[in-house]
């Protein structure tokens, strides 16, 4: 993917006036991609955002993805460049209803999927991502009872890792959720060479078809080092032009068409360019919340794959 241009010498002078940096998702378009300084998954973006010195954090993601940026730098000014991206899984549970579980179930630990809004990660007492979830459950006492949320299978992926019965709040990622048992079967039959690997967001039927499961970065990793050629990739449609750019000898077929969340494709270079150019969209979280976010986020980050 060949940037413009004018847009590539447009942002990078826009960057630098105002001392920004450009962290992109793996499922943002390919030419925001290609312009960012750092493209990641949640994990690792959360990671970024920790490390960087720029004093502006541009993150070209959703809604969740900025706030963490925010909760993890106070001090820093955190833009999302088209504020209207949210996250439909995210939305599925409130800071109300979480509490309102926790008093149901007072000697639980609770374990939120930083897919989730800054007041459920307050509520919290550590994050995870679809990269690390497993080992911060496994970090979790055995006898300690847990709540999961919001997401149901990447809980019941995670359960069925640890053989820790947790108790599971029923969100889901429309989008992942979607994937059928006879959509793969089709793609297949199709690809009867290609190896399957698929994200712990689709459900447990499709999990339990995988050659493998993983994260995006983890998806990443396990092409980059397997000697098959050929994969059906079960996430959203974005992440091929990663894949296809870092593995340009292997062949990717998406297991089903329109796995696209239309959220992640809200962001282009002209909105983009906006963002940099008028310094909107400031992500702000009141202090009392972002404190204790913060120490779930943290704990988080302790804790490695």
């Amino acid at each position: 993917m060949q940037v413009p241009e004018q847009w590539q010498e447009h942002i990078a002078q826009l960057k630098q006036l105002k001392g920004a940096v450009i962290l992109a998702h793996y499922y943002q378009l390919p030419e925001i991609q290609e312009i960012a300084d750092y493209v990641g998954d949640s994990l690792s973006l959360a990671q970024k955002a920790t490390e960087t010195q720029a004093e502006v954090i541009v993150l070209c993601g959703v809604r969740f993805m900025a706030e963490s940026a925010k909760i993890l730098n106070p001090d820093k000014t955190v833009l999302l460049p088209a504020l209207e991206a949210g996250c439909p899984m995210a939305d599925m549970v409130s800071a109300q209803q979480l509490r309102a579980l926790k008093e149901e179930h007072p000697e639980a630990i609770v374990v939120s999927y930083v897919n989730s809004s800054a007041e459920v990660k307050a509520e919290s007492d550590l994050c995870c991502t679809s990269s690390n979830a497993v080992a911060v459950v496994r970090s979790i006492p055995p006898e300690q009872r847990i709540i999961f949320v919001p997401d149901r299978n990447l809980g019941h992926y995670v359960a069925s890792q640890t053989g820790r019965d947790m108790i599971l709040w029923p969100g889901y990622c429309p989008i992942h959720d979607r994937l059928q048992k006879a959509e793969v079967i089709a793609c297949q039959q199709e690809h009867p060479q290609a190896r399957l690997v698929v994200h712990p967001e689709c459900t447990p039927e499709i999990t339990a078809m995988a050659d493998a499961v993983c994260s995006t970065g983890g998806i990443l990793e396990y092409v980059k080092s397997s000697p098959d050629r050929q994969f059906i990739i079960g996430t959203e449609q974005g992440f091929l032009y990663t894949l296809k750019k870092n593995c340009p000898d292997k062949e990717f077929f998406i297991a089903r068409s329109g796995f696209s969340c239309p959220d992640m494709k809200l962001i282009t270079l002209p909105v983009l360019a906006e963002c940099l150019e008028k310094g909107q969209h400031s992500i702000t979280v009141p202090e009392m919340i972002r404190e204790k976010a913060a120490q779930a986020l943290q704990k988080m980050l302790a804790i490695r794959p």
